[in-house]
């Protein structure tokens, strides 16, 4: 077994339509940190997704829904820290507003 410290979801914009941010691919991965940061000027929102393999964002793998961060606020989603991704699973996410919120999410894959 080899478990490499990585990031899985580079520092970006999160896109205000459902988005795959990373797929353990032929890997299992752990979710260690996750963090959200409104750079806009108002309120935005943000919703996390844990999609099983082959499977679709929905109400059933909603892990955060419209999560709002105020300006500037900054957010490390502790309901996502530990948070397991077994082979082909992904991480999702949709913002309610375009370029508001920046994300970044690093982990272990082990394989």
């Amino acid at each position: 077994m080899t478990v490499s410290v990585k990031v899985l979801v580079p520092a970006k914009y999160a896109e205000n339509t459902q988005t795959t941010q990373y797929t353990a691919t032929g890997v299992t991965a752990i979710i260690d940190k996750f963090t959200a940061t409104n750079i806009s000027g108002s309120a935005a929102t943000i919703s996390v997704n844990l999609v099983t393999v082959a499977g679709s964002a929905g109400n059933t793998n909603l892990i955060t829904k419209t999560k709002t961060l105020q300006a500037s606020e900054v957010y490390t989603f502790p309901e996502l820290v530990g948070q397991v991704l077994g082979a082909g699973d992904f991480i999702s996410t949709v913002a309610g507003t375009a370029s508001a919120i920046n994300i970044r999410v690093s982990g272990r894959e082990v394989t």
